[in-house]
């Protein structure tokens, strides 16, 4: 499946049905009054997060939507049928903006969250409706109301719990196949990856988390070079950075430092997010290296450095371990700050 995470489309609402102009033409009764039926209302155009989505692809090749009319009116005051709404459904994490003036209109996070994007138009009022006591026979009736149009861009944000960051050919493909169901193409040579990779990785309980291969950065990606700029707004949703450097690469203290340049050009928030740090592919490279680049970067980076090999397993299981606790740190943190936020909204009586 190809990956879109960029889309540009034209939704359209439904116009409303036209009222119409009739009289009551019944048996014994030579004057009816009007009896001409409202218009129905047209359809309106929403998207709706869903879960089995992660892709825009669907939005490369079909890039205009538009909604059912409403009817028109019918005699005997009959009101013309409603136009179908159009119900679009897209990945979690996709955020809509109005291209005209790039104001965002939602962030579609949640699995089921609707937004209306354009309403349908109303329908027109029959001649039953201007009927008063000067006007007993109104030859009137109003048109619907016209479509509603609007040009919008759809951004797909990854909301994986965990992005996999790090240079090229620093092992965050095979990483990600070692510990999920994933099989991204891996190869001995930068940019194998050109998308992100998605994989689904159990924790002991059962519960699947989701970690992403956030591919492209190199230096300058903030700035766009490379695939880079195009890829870093996936790691913003990210609760975790795993970060992994190449420990048989030239200079693995500065590609450590390349990462978190890039990150913090691009936002000061991913600095802050909580990182761990691991050093991949130390099957190719003597114990005495691994030991002398680990504790280089630990001092450098002020943290624990975990020594892993993909391709033999090693040390993934104490590497998950990390990654179980500090999530399960950051829920705890959140359900005690939404708790906390709950008793100052509603406080206890005494």
């Amino acid at each position: 499946m190809q990956f879109i995470d960029l889309a540009e489309v034209e939704v359209e609402s439904g116009s409303g049905g036209d009222g119409i102009v009739t009289f009551r033409r019944e048996k014994y009764v030579p004057a009816g009054g009007p009896s001409g039926g409202n218009g129905g209302k047209g359809g309106s155009v929403f998207f709706t997060a869903v879960e089995n989505l992660q892709t825009l692809l669907d939005f490369r090749y079909n890039r205009r939507f538009k909604a059912v009319n409403g009817g028109k009116g019918g005699s005997s005051n009959c009101t013309g049928a409603s136009g179908d709404d159009l119900n679009i459904d897209v990945p979690c994490g996709t955020m809509i903006y109005d291209t005209e003036t790039d104001e965002l209109l939602v962030d579609l996070v949640e699995p089921g969250q609707t937004f209306k994007v354009v309403a349908g138009g109303k329908g027109g009022l029959g001649n039953t409706h201007f009927l008063s006591n000067s006007n007993r026979a109104p030859e009137y009736a109003l048109p619907g109301q016209p479509p509603q149009q609007k040009r919008i861009r759809l951004e797909l944000k990854l909301l994986a719990e965990v992005g996999i960051i790090g240079l090229p050919n620093a092992g965050k493909s095979t990483l990600i196949s070692a510990l999920s169901a994933a099989r991204p193409k891996v190869a001995d040579y930068p940019f194998t990856t050109l998308v992100p990779n998605l994989g689904v990785v159990r924790k002991p309980s059962g519960d699947g988390t989701l970690f992403a291969d956030i591919p492209g950065l190199i230096e300058g990606a903030s700035e766009g070079a490379g695939l880079g700029h195009d890829f870093l707004r996936h790691i913003e949703r990210t609760r975790v950075l795993l970060h992994l450097v190449e420990a048989t690469g030239d200079d693995p203290i500065g590609a450590y430092q390349t990462i978190r340049q890039e990150l913090t050009a691009y936002s000061d928030s991913l600095v802050t997010r909580p990182q761990i740090l691991a050093l991949s592919k130390i099957d190719a490279v003597d114990d005495e290296e691994v030991a002398e680049i680990a504790q280089a970067l630990s001092e450098i980076a002020q943290q624990p450095v975990f020594l892993i090999s993909s391709a033999t397993r090693t040390g993934l299981e104490p590497l998950l371990g990390q990654v179980w606790q500090q999530l399960d740190k950051l829920e705890a943190e959140r359900i005690a700050e939404k708790l906390a936020l709950h008793r100052a909204a509603f406080p206890i009586l005494k």
